[in-house]
């Protein structure tokens, strides 16, 4: 398996930087939640975090969809919950990357039930034509076909320590 550069760490700075200001203005004197789908989302909720420029709370939810599999499966698992209270309260779930959709639809749901004011959905990548019918309020870049490593995103859990984005390629 070879990788091919994606985005650079000064590209994923300037990325979060951009998607930090949308969220602040947004959300501007909500103290929202916001809420890391493990472990893909934590590189990006963390340097999130540290440029959103406004009071906020952080929980992680971790779910699973590809396990130790090349390809996503259909069903979603929550494997670990929040332990931060929702009822009232603006949400955001922040995402490494949304391809089909699926596990922001179940964990839209899921907040759902929980009584969130508000609840909007954030990813760091959206796979180009991917999910169109779901509503994604802040989206740091899309991208075309591929396998994207580092940064958090893994391929059967190695590559998350590269500080940039990678393509894995064959070969």
């Amino acid at each position: 398996m070879g990788l091919k550069p994606y985005l650079t760490p000064g590209r994923l700075d300037e990325i979060v930087e951009r998607v930090a200001r949308e969220m602040a203005s947004t959300l501007k004197g909500s103290n929202p939640v916001l809420v890391g789908v493990l472990k893909g989302s934590f590189a990006f909720l963390a340097d999130l975090s540290r440029k959103f420029d406004a009071p906020h709370e952080i929980d992680f939810i971790q779910t699973a969809c590809y396990g130790m599999r090349d390809i996503p499966a259909n069903e979603v698992l929550i494997l670990r919950d929040i332990t931060s209270e929702l009822k009232g309260r603006d949400v955001v779930i922040v995402e490494d990357i949304i391809d089909r959709g699926h596990t922001a639809r179940v964990l839209l749901e899921h907040f759902r039930t929980r009584g969130a004011k508000s609840i909007r959905l954030c990813t760091l990548l959206k796979r180009k034509g991917g999910a169109p019918e779901l509503k994604v309020d802040f989206v740091g870049e899309e991208i075309g076909e591929g396998f994207v490593v580092g940064y958090g995103m893994d391929y059967k859990e190695q590559y998350r320590g590269l500080p940039g984005l990678y393509l894995l390629e064959d070969g």
